[in-house]
């Protein structure tokens, strides 16, 4: 009987070797090899589990000859050629369920952190700075939510706004989404009633630079930008433009445009780029290194997810 082999690619949580092997898998562990070589045995495998050490493409595909599913530890598939993919018969395996949760706690946290200053009080008062009058916040009760893209995460999102006094409302390219946490909207009226606005779509080429010089001057009011998304959702310059027009009041920002793919760094080259400075040192911008589905309960979570969703191929 030939043995039923899984390639991780990515290190995860124990859960994942533990379960496979119960489910009659050999697992196989390489987080270093680079994927040229891998490519010379990637025949071998049933299954690969990866988060996103690199983006599995059309020559590896094709030489992935015996390849039954691909399991992405996370919410999103872009590092993926999906419709090859399918094409090939590959079951292309996702798990939002499994951090949706730290999604949508990171997010309120950023959102409170950004209203009332915190990390620049914070920085402040250890530097002997005591400054009351000055730093004042703002408190989300009466304000406009509008959240763009409402599956798991922006779900998550919208049920912990449930205690604030605020309006929800979100935009999806889908349609009768609409539940007792959030009503839907289309895209003008979200523009025409926000005052926070937070992301929570997955990258698509509908959604790179979803977040640009139109998209901010369509917006009625000055808004607090939220993205725990993807970092080419918005376009940064334009976002840096807007901060300094005070058309954008501050963003929140768990994601970059300037990530690398694996979403492994950022701080890799020599210089950064001109608008990335500019984040780096305003005091109404909140920076995170793309951690908000990125939590000790988290991690467990996804791996049940996706042996969850192996067990029923």
């Amino acid at each position: 009987m030939q043995t039923r082999k899984v390639l991780h690619i990515d290190s995860n949580h124990p859960l994942m070797i533990r379960e496979l092997s119960l489910l009659g898998y050999e697992n196989v562990e390489d987080y270093t090899t680079s994927k040229e070589i891998i490519e010379q045995s990637i025949h071998q495998y049933e299954g690969i589990i990866i988060r996103s050490r690199f983006k599995i493409d059309r020559q590896f595909l094709d030489l992935a000859t015996n390849l039954k599913f691909i399991g992405r530890v996370g919410a999103g598939l872009e590092n993926i050629d999906c419709d090859y993919a399918i094409q090939k018969g590959v079951k292309l395996i996702a798990a939002p369920e499994g951090n949706r949760t730290a999604v949508g706690e990171h997010a309120l946290g950023m959102l409170l952190s950004l209203l009332n200053k915190l990390n620049l009080v914070d920085q402040e008062v250890r530097q002997g700075i005591w400054i009351r009058e000055g730093n004042r916040g703002i408190e989300i009760e009466g304000k406009t939510v509008g959240l763009i893209g409402y599956g798991n995460m922006g779900n998550a999102f919208a049920k912990r706004l449930q205690g604030f006094d605020c309006k929800v409302i979100f935009y999806d390219i889908k349609d009768n989404l609409e539940n007792q946490f959030a009503k839907q909207v289309s895209l003008h009226e979200l523009q025409e009633e926000a005052d926070i606005i937070s992301l929570h779509t997955p990258q698509t080429p509908q959604t790179i630079n979803l977040v640009n010089k139109a998209f901010i001057e369509n917006c009625k009011k000055p808004f607090w930008l939220i993205n725990t998304a993807r970092g080419k959702a918005v376009n940064t310059a334009d976002l840096v433009e807007a901060l300094k027009e005070k058309k954008v009041l501050g963003a929140a920002l768990d994601v970059l445009e300037y990530e690398k793919s694996s979403f492994e760094n950022m701080f890799t080259e020599n210089s950064l780029p001109e608008p990335m400075q500019y984040l780096i040192q305003a005091k109404n911008v909140l920076l995170s290194p793309h951690i908000a589905g990125w939590t000790i309960e988290s991690k467990e979570k996804l791996a049940q997810v996706i042996i969850d969703k192996i067990k029923k191929l």
